[in-house]
């Protein structure tokens, strides 16, 4: 596993059908060495901070090969390394192959994963295509967040190696599975609880799910 590039920028205004938007979504590579910190890279902030952004959003991650998907799914747009507003462009790390809880690390820095990324409107204003966001669920290619457990420096080329895996054996991919495509899953869904490192909105949303399920359970 490796670390292709890095990628960091400030909010900014656009216009998008008739109105601003302020977005962080438009970011430029950087040649490093770099400071990351438990909140951020050095250079690097979120626009709303509601839903990007935090502890366990610190760093968003994506995989450099799924370029090549999207270059062949939408020929007429522009796709390469920071393309989807990712920190992190990387090689070798899937989502279906990574767990939530795993630990990595690459230059001096420590990080968790800790959930998918959840396509909002701004795909579509990076873009300009409506689509954009429910294509991108489609895929299954969402990239995934981490958060910082060791704070310290990072440069393109480093070499990204395992610390320990999460022994529940939840990926990313399923995460976004049970979110998406399998709504029924419950099984899967009491697995995911089971995993520390999910963030706290992911619990109260498996939480409500099962507990929905169980009480229609109860009364038939």
């Amino acid at each position: 596993m490796k670390l292709l590039a890095i990628h960091v920028g400030l909010p900014q205004e656009v216009f998008y059908k008739g109105r601003m938007i302020r977005t962080g979504i438009f970011k430029s590579a950087i040649d490093g060495p770099v400071r990351v910190s438990a909140l951020n890279i050095e250079g690097d902030r979120q626009a709303d901070l509601t839903v990007h952004g935090g502890p366990s959003k610190a760093i968003y991650v994506y995989h450099h090969e799924h370029h090549v998907f999207w270059r062949k799914e939408l020929p007429e747009l522009e796709f390469g390394c920071g393309s989807f507003g990712e920190n992190l462009s990387t090689e070798g790390m899937l989502e279906k192959d990574l767990n939530i809880g795993d630990r990595f690390c690459v230059g001096t820095v420590e990080l968790v994963v800790t959930e998918p990324r959840l396509p909002c409107y701004k795909l579509a204003v990076k873009f300009s295509r409506d689509d954009m966001a429910k294509r991108f669920l489609k895929s299954r290619r969402t990239g995934f967040y981490c958060a910082v457990s060791r704070e310290g420096t990072i440069s393109p080329g480093d070499a990204i190696h395992y610390l320990s895996r999460d022994e529940n054996r939840v990926s990313v991919a399923d995460i976004t599975r049970l979110y998406a495509f399998d709504k029924s899953d419950f099984a899967a869904m009491r697995r995911a609880l089971q995993v520390k490192a999910l963030p706290e909105g992911w619990r109260t949303y498996f939480h409500e799910r099962i507990d929905k399920f169980d009480k229609s359970e109860a009364l038939r």
